[in-house]
Order: structure tokens, then sequence, then C-alpha cells
């Protein structure tokens, strides 16, 4: 696939944004902005930073219950031997397990 390297980046980019050293990034971002432009931030800049760390903050709860769930299903498919051997499947670009979700549809 001639976008996977893209792609990947994206979905590491994605995962980071979860991660606590993100609100740091926008910590230092701020401070940087009151110190080299005060002016510049007023009522709608405030309202950006606060954009942003809603945003973050969302995002982490997503990642947190994601992760979540797959620890549960993990447990399940390790627990049920006639399950097939899909644990690996979160490895892969949302794309293809999007394809194998259609595959295994049309064979049921």
């Amino acid at each position: 696939m001639a976008n996977h390297p893209i792609m990947s980046v994206l979905t590491s980019i994605g995962t980071l944004t979860s991660r606590p050293g993100a609100f740091l990034v926008v910590l230092v971002y701020s401070v940087l902005w009151m110190i080299f432009d005060r002016q510049s931030l007023n009522w709608h800049g405030a309202a950006t930073l606060f954009t942003w760390a809603m945003t973050l903050f969302i995002q982490r709860a997503e990642h947190r219950d994601t992760q979540a769930i797959h620890a549960k299903l993990d447990e399940m498919l390790r627990s049920n031997s006639s399950a097939s051997n899909i644990t690996r499947i979160d490895d892969q670009e949302p794309e293809e397990i999007e394809k194998h979700r259609v595959r295994k549809q049309q064979g049921d």
C-alpha cells in the first residue's frame, strides 16, 4: 500500500496525543504564548487553548476505554480455545482491521 507510512504516522500521532506529554505540550505552548505575545492572548486565545486541552482530555478518555476493551477481549479470546488467534490484530492499521471485519462478516 503506497500510503502505509503516512497511515502509520497518523496512527502514532493519535496514540501520542493520549499520553500525558501532550498536556505538557499545551502547557508549554500557552506559557510561551504569554511570554512572547501577551496582547494576542485574549478571550479567543484562551478559548483556543481550552479547546485544545479538552480535545486532549477526550482523546485520553477514549484511549483508556479502548485499551480496557482490548484487554477484556484479549482475555476472552485466550480463555476460548476455539476462537481464532486474532489478539495481535490491534497492531494493524485501522483500514486493515476494517478489511478483516468485512472478510469475516462475508464469511458468516
